[in-house]
């Protein structure tokens, strides 16, 4: 059984840019509940399903599978709520975390929002410069939500 603890920042720049390079990431969602959801995943040329509970704090229990390729596009085209979530992945190394920087596209362009995980809830942080503020525990910000009210409908 896996935990994910995890803190989310809006960006002010994009000097993260240059950190790391960018992946491709298409995702959509056979159930969005409010204690769990359920996730299709596709990144290059690799598929997963992911399960997740509900948040307590800025943690939540998380279970994730790689699936066939050919399976996970099937997935996401045929069942997945639409709109599916576009995003490019830059995944930078700073010290000992690993931060995960999203540049959504399509229905959501114009939202970045950087991810770190952390090995504990209280676990200290050197915020990089590119950050902006954080909004944790805002489930306006989670990807499941995005779905059903992308960005480019929120008044900003």
């Amino acid at each position: 059984m896996g935990i994910e603890i995890e803190r989310k920042f809006l960006t002010k720049s994009d000097e993260w840019k240059k950190l790391g390079q960018a992946k491709f990431y298409q995702q959509g969602y056979l159930l969005i509940d409010k204690s769990k959801t359920i996730r299709v995943r596709t990144i290059d040329n690799q598929g997963f399903l992911t399960i997740k509970g509900a948040s307590v704090g800025i943690s939540r229990r998380e279970f994730e599978y790689e699936i066939p390729i050919d399976e996970a596009k099937q997935l996401l085209e045929l069942l997945c709520e639409k709109p599916l979530i576009e995003k490019f992945r830059t995944k930078i190394t700073l010290g000992d975390l690993i931060w995960e920087v999203d540049e959504f596209i399509g229905e959501n362009a114009g939202l970045v929002i950087a991810e770190v995980e952390l090995k504990n809830e209280n676990q200290k942080i050197d915020v990089p410069v590119w950050i902006h503020k954080e909004v944790s525990g805002r489930p306006e910000y989670n990807n499941s939500n995005l779905v059903k009210h992308p960005y480019k409908n929120w008044k900003v």
